[in-house]
């Protein structure tokens, strides 16, 4: 989502960054392109207009049009104008009661309830015991799915006994998580296909039963200016303290993360970006608006990495290379401990200047996903004997591996190739080592 609105724009820099002096015209012809861009992918008009008039006045001061490199000072103001659209800085929930009440609410479908799983994993991953409240008695299944999510996340999921009303249902789980001492407690509230009075009222008896901390809005970002007017609404019946941008991932234009925060003045607190447990990430403005404009997110490229990589595997797996023992086994662990960072084509967006590269390339680095995957089922089909000792897989034993992982015995071949090559460069590496004491020692 928002990569026509990140194209579009690097492609209007790129042509500001080929003119030797700005002026007046050029400023207002590229901010007049900003501005569709801004309204093709579906940004609030207002939203657009404003944005593009506060980026023109700061835009035609002196210190851009006298400057020596004036389509990169552009760039950085309309980088501090999209950083403050999206709400400036960084807001986090407020955790400091125990327990502290997150109260989610949303219409049908905007994923309320997969979200409370996710802020399970999330918290639960920093070391915080959490409980789920199935507040949403209506929808069919909806108590089985927080239980079952509440299970596989190892946290305590209190349910709808026969007579309760939600009130009862939110009362209850305060007080066990009370009881447990746990750090929080997330009430999966009903929803509806509209917002009504029913469902008002049902959300201020919850909050007046448990006082949440947070009172958070989960909005699908797919389906556009609507769901800017939902945050409107809701906001103005119940009052939020912030929101959750679920499908960010999806193929939608994706300007009302752009429209909601100006629209509504609430804080977008967290992002969902896949349907994966840990696909639920805090949202940084600054960070979001580098992505866009084509800046990269190291920071977050390095968090996550330290998230989802361990250290202590790490630095076995540069012991191995350094002692050239290094096996088919120790590759098949390291593609897992790749994987666990998500997609490629998202952690090629972290990376600064990633958007100046040919679509040829962004496409071939894509689909290393799919290419990791298939040298994964070939690795699976190997003996153990095999993974440890390479050096025997001939020609038979190559024919049966390709069958066993449905691959063309060609792709063996290309696998086991490129691994000699990795293992002939770090024998190459030591030998220089040894021959200039200059080079830092092997593993760093």
């Amino acid at each position: 989502m928002l990569e026509s609105l990140s194209s579009s724009l690097q492609n209007v820099f790129r042509s500001l960054r080929g003119y030797g002096k700005l002026n007046e015209k050029n400023v207002k012809d590229a901010l007049r392109e900003v501005r569709m861009a801004l309204l093709e992918a579906d940004v609030h008009f207002r939203v657009a207009k404003d944005f593009t008039k506060q980026v023109r006045d700061r835009c035609l001061g002196q210190d851009v049009l006298e400057s020596v490199t004036p389509g990169q000072q552009i760039v950085k103001r309309v980088h501090e104008e999209m950083t403050e659209l999206f709400g400036g800085a960084h807001t986090d929930f407020n955790l400091e009661d125990r327990p502290a009440g997150v109260m989610l609410l949303g219409l049908h479908g905007s994923g309320k309830t997969t979200t409370a799983g996710k802020l399970a994993h999330y918290w639960m991953s920093s070391g915080k015991s959490v409980v789920l409240a199935a507040c949403d008695i209506r929808r069919p299944a909806a108590v089985e799915q927080l239980s079952t999510l509440a299970k596989q996340e190892g946290a305590a999921c209190v349910a709808p006994r026969e007579g309760d009303t939600v009130p009862d249902v939110a009362a209850r789980a305060r007080r066990e998580a009370s009881e447990q001492q746990a750090d929080i407690v997330i009430y999966d509230t009903g929803g509806r296909f509209q917002i009504d009075e029913d469902l008002v009222h049902e959300l201020e008896e919850i909050r007046e039963a448990v006082q949440p901390a947070d009172t958070v809005l989960v909005l699908d970002a797919a389906i556009g200016q609507e769901s800017v007017e939902v945050a409107r609404r809701f906001h103005e019946a119940v009052g939020l303290t912030g929101l959750i941008l679920t499908k960010l991932d999806g193929d939608a234009r994706g300007g009302a993360a752009l429209s909601v925060h100006s629209m509504t003045g609430c804080p977008i607190l967290m992002t969902g970006t896949g349907e994966r447990p840990e696909d639920l990430e805090p949202f940084y403005p600054e960070r979001m608006a580098s992505r866009i404009l084509g800046m990269g997110d190291v920071v977050s490229l390095v968090e996550k990495a330290q998230q989802n990589i361990d250290e202590d595997d790490a630095r076995r797996m540069q012991e191995k290379l350094a002692k050239n023992t290094f096996d088919l086994q120790d590759f098949h662990d390291q593609m897992q401990q790749m994987k666990k960072m998500g997609p490629m084509e998202n952690i090629l967006k972290m990376l600064p200047g990633a958007g100046e590269l040919p679509e040829q390339v962004k496409s071939q680095l894509g689909g290393a996903g799919d290419n990791m995957k298939r040298q994964e089922a070939i690795i699976r089909s190997m003996t153990p004997k095999e993974r440890h000792k390479p050096s025997i897989i001939n020609a038979s034993r190559r024919r049966r591996i390709a069958r066993g992982s449905g691959v063309r015995m060609s792709e063996v071949n290309e696998l086991l190739k490129n691994f000699d090559r990795t293992r002939k460069m770090t024998r190459q590496m030591k030998k220089m080592r040894k021959r200039l004491p200059g080079i830092p020692n092997f593993p760093t």
